[in-house]
């Protein structure tokens, strides 16, 4: 268990704290039991906190404690749930009900199940309902690719986007991933959301006071804006205009309408406020490529390792890169704190919901 780790370097004059990755996850996990969420769901949101800030990706880390206490402190998803899988036997499609559960437990439950589906039938479907989604997909995409297989991941959030053309939010961020296997190295990853940038991203801006780039919202008369505090007020705008504004609307459909769940206008009037984590399900789907291109010629995996090195032999960088490399760095260094967040843990564990407005 995380209680074996150790800090690898104590507070000095430079106000930084290193903590190995198994301390930080002794840490957040102990926060979240100390605001009363069972083993299930602290555990699992630990682990996918730890792997935020492991990645140096720091708006999915620690920066994320608070969005999810405040959540339960709202009374928006269950402390003590436990999530139920339905094998659904006989079907490609396995799924979890996440009882009003973090999204995280739920998912951990359901990949055993999803990639021996999926080595069976060559595709398999993983479908959680009734979750509160929390964090990056690429964690749970990784799960996937660690078994040997191709995955695609997706779900909606609340509706902070406005369609190509549209003025009001309507859509969600409605992040997409996908990872291939690589044998013995990390896999191809990309984790996006659909909107110009991630919310948590202008979040962080406006924690900074830094502007906005032009292009990545409107405020709330429809017209663009570089202040995030006006941004956070008004919409989102989809990468790459119509075409993510079209993916946006391919993700409500797919994991919101086609798996029964909500879709982001639902979700907003669910929750009623941008401040909480969203209620929703989740659609992940897993692909044997071994499965798919039996019968042809070649190794599909030496085959993408071909594609991969002629990516990277016209000095172009594959996606998720600097994550592995900072994990790497991680995980023979320590993860490294401010000040200022080794403060903020501290009052998270001494108060609990307590110390969530």
């Amino acid at each position: 268990p995380a209680a074996v780790g150790t800090s690898l370097k104590r507070p000095t004059m430079t106000q930084t704290t290193t903590l190995t990755i198994a301390a930080l996850h002794e840490r957040v996990e102990a926060i979240f039991r100390n605001a009363g969420l069972n083993a299930v769901q602290a555990g699992a949101l630990g682990r996918v906190i730890v792997a935020g800030e492991r990645d140096a990706c720091k708006s999915h880390g620690i920066f994320r404690i608070e969005g999810a206490l405040r959540t339960v402190k709202a009374g928006k998803v269950k402390p003590d749930a436990v999530p139920e899988l339905d094998l659904n036997e006989g079907s490609a499609i396995v799924k979890v009900n996440a009882n009003g559960g973090f999204a995280n437990p739920a998912f951990e439950l359901g990949v055993p199940a999803l990639a021996e589906r999926a080595r069976k039938l060559g595709i398999a479907a993983l479908v959680i309902n009734d979750c509160t989604h929390f964090s990056a997909l690429w964690p749970e995409v990784e799960a996937v690719t660690n078994e040997g297989l191709a995955a695609l991941v997706m779900c909606p959030s609340y509706a902070t986007v406005a369609p190509t053309g549209g003025n009001k939010p309507l859509l969600g961020t409605n992040p997409f991933a996908f990872g291939w296997p690589r044998p013995d190295q990390s896999p191809y990853v990309f984790d996006f959301a659909t909107s110009v940038a991630a919310r948590g991203e202008i979040e962080l801006h406006r924690r900074a006071g830094k502007q906005l780039p032009e292009g990545w919202a409107i405020d709330a008369d429809g017209n663009p804006t570089t202040d995030p505090e006006a941004a956070l007020a008004g919409a989102m705008l989809p990468f790459g205009g119509h075409k993510g504004s079209a993916i946006g609307t391919m993700i409500e459909l797919l994991a919101g309408i086609m798996i029964g769940d909500l879709t982001s206008p639902e979700v907003l009037d669910y929750l009623g406020t941008t401040t909480l984590a969203p209620f929703h399900g989740e659609l992940i789907i897993a692909l044997s490529p071994e499965a798919f291109a039996k019968g042809r010629p070649g190794d599909p995996f030496a085959r993408a390792e071909v594609l991969f090195d002629a990516i990277v032999g016209q000095g172009a960088r594959l996606p998720s890169q600097r994550r592995f490399v900072a994990r790497k760095k991680s995980e023979t260094d320590g993860v490294t704190l401010t000040a200022a967040e080794t403060e903020q843990l501290d009052r998270l564990l001494a108060l609990g919901l307590d110390a969530i407005a």
